[in-house]
Order: C-alpha cells, then sequence, then structure tokens
C-alpha cells in the first residue's frame, strides 16, 4: 500500500459530481489484467460504492473536506445578494450543473444564493427547485462533515445564513 496517500481508512472526501463520501479501504485489485490500487469510496446517501484508482485520484478531482476557512468563505457568499443572470433558462441551468460539479464549496454556494426563494417572491419552476436543491444538500453535506453534525442540522444552518442575508 502507498503510505503517501493524502487519504486514509475513515476519512471523509468529496468527489466532484457526487458529494461528500467516506473512505472505506484502499486496496488493490487486477482489472483487465493490470493491477490497480484503488481508493473506495461509499456514498450513504446514494447507497453507493465508488472506486477511484490512486493514480487518477487528483486528476478525478477527488479531494480531502474543505478548511473551515474555504467553509466561512462559502457562508460569506451565501449572505451575498443573488446575481441572477438575464440569460436563457438553459444556459443557466448548465452554468448552475457545472458549478455544483465543480465540488468548490463556494460555487456551490453561489448557486444556492442565486436559486434560494425567500417567503413571498415568486415560485420556482421544477428544474429550478431540482438544481437548488441539489446544490443545497451538496454544500449541506460538506457542512455537516466539517462541523460534525447532520445533514439536518447543516441544511437548517444554510437556510439561517440567508435569512440573515
Amino acid at each position: 500500500m502507498a503510505d503517501d496517500l493524502p487519504y486514509k481508512e475513515g476519512d471523509f472526501v468529496v468527489y466532484p459530481t457526487h458529494g461528500v463520501g467516506k473512505v472505506e479501504s484502499i486496496e488493490k485489485q487486477e482489472i483487465a489484467g493490470h493491477k490497480l490500487e484503488l481508493i473506495v469510496i461509499s456514498f450513504d446517501k446514494d447507497r453507493m460504492t465508488l472506486r477511484v484508482p490512486v493514480a487518477k485520484a487528483a486528476t478525478s478531482g477527488l479531494r480531502k473536506l474543505s478548511s473551515r476557512k474555504l467553509m466561512d468563505d462559502a457562508m460569506t457568499t451565501l449572505k451575498g445578494r443573488a446575481r441572477v443572470k438575464r440569460t436563457m433558462w438553459s444556459r443557466r441551468a448548465q452554468e448552475y450543473e457545472a458549478k455544483i460539479n465543480s465540488g468548490n464549496p463556494v460555487l456551490i454556494a453561489e448557486v444556492v444564493r442565486d436559486l434560494h426563494r425567500n417567503v413571498g417572491q415568486p415560485d420556482q419552476s421544477f428544474s429550478e427547485r431540482q438544481i437548488y436543491e441539489a446544490a443545497r444538500d451538496r454544500l449541506a453535506s460538506e457542512v455537516a462533515a466539517v462541523d460534525k453534525t447532520d445533514m439536518d442540522q447543516a441544511t437548517k444552518k444554510l437556510e439561517e445564513t440567508m435569512q440573515v442575508a
């Protein structure tokens, strides 16, 4: 096993397109005649297991949880004013999806901020609501892991942060 790996069993990690997962193990497997060292990550929310080759971990975007400072930056972003471009929804939706899948908490916070609706504001379309919830849940899962709390507490924290704004 490689001892120089930045991940070890039990660590929480972030995979850009799936969010926060937990490193279950680092194992060697032979696949199509090649011996590979794999990081096995479980995502409880999706009941999914992902195996990322150690050699591809960095290029796949796999990373450790965000620092407290980066999460504070994301929370500050949530308090900002929503910036909604006047482009077609399909174009904005693509941009929002790209930000969510970047795995960057500050970019995800921008999506949550821009799509958040306060009481009394016009309703969201179904697709706006879906993207908003995906971004909120992705950000909340990382906040929960950093704060060592659960999704409900983290979601509440995000929503309270946006109410203050």
